[in-house]
C-alpha cells in the first residue's frame, strides 16, 4: 500500500505545475539520481543512497510541513526536476534548491520558471525571512540560475557540514526585484 501526501499546494506556471512528491516519481528520480547528472548533490548514488534520498523529499513535506516540489510540464505528470524550499535539521539556513533531471531539458527557461514560482511560495505562503542557496563550486549552471533569480554571493553565509567547496546564494525576497 503506498500513501499519497494531502493537504500540500500546487503551483501552476506558464509551463508548468509544481507539486508534492508521489511514488510514481521515483523511477524518474532513481534515474537521475544514478547519472552523473547528480554529481553535484553527492551523486552519482546506489539505488539504495537513491531510494534514501527520494524518502528524505518526502518526509520534508510531513516533517517540516514544506518541502521539494515535483515539477511536470503541464499536460503531462511525468516528472522533469525537483525544486523549492528545503531545510534538513542541521542545515544553518534555509534553501532554495533545485535540479534538473533531464539533459534535454536544459537551457530552456524551465528551472528558472520553476524556481521563481518556489522562491515566491517560500517568501510569500511560508513566510520566510532569507533563503539561500547552497551551490557546489564548478555547477556552473546552478551558479548562472542562482544569479538569473538575483541571488547574491554571500561569503560570510554560515555553511552546513560538508567536505565540499561550496558557494552560498543569497536570494532577495520578491517584492525586491524589479
Amino acid at each position: 500500500m503506498t500513501a499519497l501526501l494531502t493537504n500540500t499546494p500546487l503551483i501552476e506556471t506558464e509551463n508548468l505545475i509544481l507539486r508534492a512528491p508521489q511514488p510514481g516519481d521515483w523511477p524518474q528520480w532513481d534515474d537521475f539520481a544514478r547519472s552523473d547528472r547528480a554529481r553535484y548533490i553527492g551523486g552519482p548514488y546506489t539505488q539504495g543512497k537513491s531510494w534514501r534520498a527520494f524518502g528524505h523529499a518526502v518526509g520534508m513535506w510531513v516533517l517540516r510541513g514544506f518541502g521539494s516540489f515535483i515539477v511536470t510540464e503541464r499536460g503531462s505528470n511525468t516528472a522533469i526536476g525537483m525544486t523549492g524550499p528545503w531545510f534538513p535539521a542541521d542545515w544553518p539556513e534555509k534553501e532554495l534548491g533545485w535540479t534538473m533531471w533531464r539533459d534535454d531539458l536544459e537551457g530552456k527557461g524551465l528551472m528558472f520558471e520553476a524556481a521563481s514560482a518556489a522562491r515566491d511560495f517560500a517568501f510569500g505562503q511560508l513566510g520566510w525571512d532569507t533563503a539561500v542557496s547552497y551551490i557546489e563550486a564548478g555547477n556552473i549552471r546552478s551558479v548562472a540560475l542562482a544569479q538569473r533569480l538575483s541571488a547574491v554571493l554571500d561569503p560570510d553565509a554560515p555553511l552546513m557540514e560538508t567536505d565540499k567547496e561550496v558557494l552560498v546564494y543569497r536570494h532577495p525576497r520578491p517584492e525586491g526585484l524589479s
